[in-house]
C-alpha cells in the first residue's frame, strides 16, 4: 500500500475513532481549553477539538512526599519529561524499564506499575543518580539521588 494510501486510511480510523468518542460521550467532544459555544440544535453532533497534553491526565499527589513543580526542575529533567510525554525515542536502554519501588518510597503498587526514566546528568559519564519515575496513573517523581529521596512532580506549573 502506497504512503499516500496509509495516511488517508489513518486519517479514516481517526475520524471514525472521533466521532464514536462523540457519540458515546453525550454528542460533544470538547479540549480542555476549547471556548464555550452556544448550543447546537437538538440532535446534531458538535465536536472541537484541542490538542491533547497528555494521554493520562496528571494526578494530584498520591503520596505523602514533598512536591516539585516541573517548571522548577533543571532543564535536563524537563526535557525527560517530554519525551515521556511523546513516549521517546529515549537516550538510555533502561530508560522505561520497570521500577520496582523496592526502597518502599512510592505508594504501594503491582509489580509493572512504575517505569524509571534517566535525567541526564552534566558531567556525568554514566547515567549519573537523577531520574524521574512514572505512574501508570500519569504520577511522576523526581529523584537526585538515586531513589534515596524522591518529590511528587507537579505537572503544568
Amino acid at each position: 500500500m502506497s504512503r499516500n494510501r496509509w495516511v488517508a486510511f489513518a486519517g479514516l480510523v481517526i475520524a471514525v475513532v472521533v466521532l464514536v468518542a462523540a457519540m458515546v460521550g453525550g454528542g460533544t467532544l470538547a479540549g480542555p481549553n476549547s471556548a464555550p459555544t452556544t448550543a447546537p440544535p437538538s440532535g446534531s453532533l458538535s465536536i472541537t477539538t484541542a490538542a491533547p497534553t497528555s494521554f493520562v491526565a496528571a494526578p494530584g499527589n498520591p503520596s505523602d512526599l514533598p512536591e516539585v513543580n516541573a517548571s522548577q526542575l533543571p532543564k535536563e529533567a524537563r526535557q525527560t519529561l517530554a519525551l515521556i510525554a511523546k513516549g521517546g525515542p529515549y537516550p538510555y536502554d533502561r530508560d522505561g524499564a520497570n521500577f520496582g519501588n523496592f526502597e518502599g518510597l512510592l505508594p504501594k503498587k503491582s509489580s509493572g506499575f512504575y517505569k524509571e526514566y534517566t535525567v541526564k546528568t552534566p558531567g556525568e559519564s554514566d547515567r549519573g543518580a537523577r531520574r524521574i519515575v512514572a505512574g501508570k496513573d500519569g504520577a511522576k517523581y523526581y529523584t537526585v539521588d538515586h531513589y534515596d529521596s524522591f518529590k511528587f512532580i507537579v505537572e503544568g506549573k
